[in-house]
């Protein structure tokens, strides 16, 4: 018999993988589903206030829902103005930037983080995704790890985005295309 493909027994997580101790990522799990998730739809200033108190760095008006999900909060920064929708998650096994007056509408998946198939111990690896300001993540879009989403770029609706996005543009698919300039008009 050949080699195994995948042993998840040779499975580690790599040290100082978390950013925090164990203890400190079970306490912000428990304060997540005790107090954070609970949480008055309008209570946006309670919310900001959990996750600075777990690290995160959190512009000023940012509007997240009680129904998102952070894995690990000293890994976020949220520009100022910048929304997060009902049930979206910002799985950041890696460092996850959003500028100032972006929307990450509802159930969109920010995924930092990732595996090694090609290696039977499935090593696990995060990289950074940035969403530069005033870019609009419509609902359901899946954005992998190493993206950079351009300023001012729309992602439509239940795309999958693998590949950095440029600025101003609109864009949808899986996989996803560009299909034409954003357009803009000052008020």
């Amino acid at each position: 018999m050949e080699g195994r493909i995948q042993d998840l027994s040779k499975f580690r997580v790599p040290p100082e993988f978390r950013g925090r101790p164990l203890w400190f990522v079970q306490l912000w799990w428990i304060v997540e589903a005790l107090l954070f998730h609970p949480s008055p739809q309008g209570l946006f200033a309670w919310r900001r206030f959990l996750l600075r108190a777990f690290g995160a760095r959190i512009g000023k008006g940012v509007l997240i829902r009680p129904s998102v999900n952070i894995i690990y909060p000293w890994k976020l920064t949220v520009g100022d103005g910048s929304w997060v929708g009902d049930h979206a998650t910002l799985y950041t096994l890696g460092e996850i930037i959003i500028g100032d007056n972006v929307v990450v509408s509802q159930h969109s998946y920010l995924c930092t983080g990732s595996h090694d198939y090609t290696r039977p111990s499935f090593n696990q690896f995060a990289n950074l995704i940035r969403v530069e300001s005033e870019a609009w993540i419509a609902t359901h879009v899946f954005i992998g790890p190493g993206v950079t989403i351009g300023r001012g770029a729309v992602v439509g609706a239940c795309s999958v985005v693998f590949k950095d996005v440029p600025a101003n543009m609109v864009c949808a698919g899986n996989p996803l295309k560009v299909l034409r300039p954003r357009p803009t008009q000052t008020e």
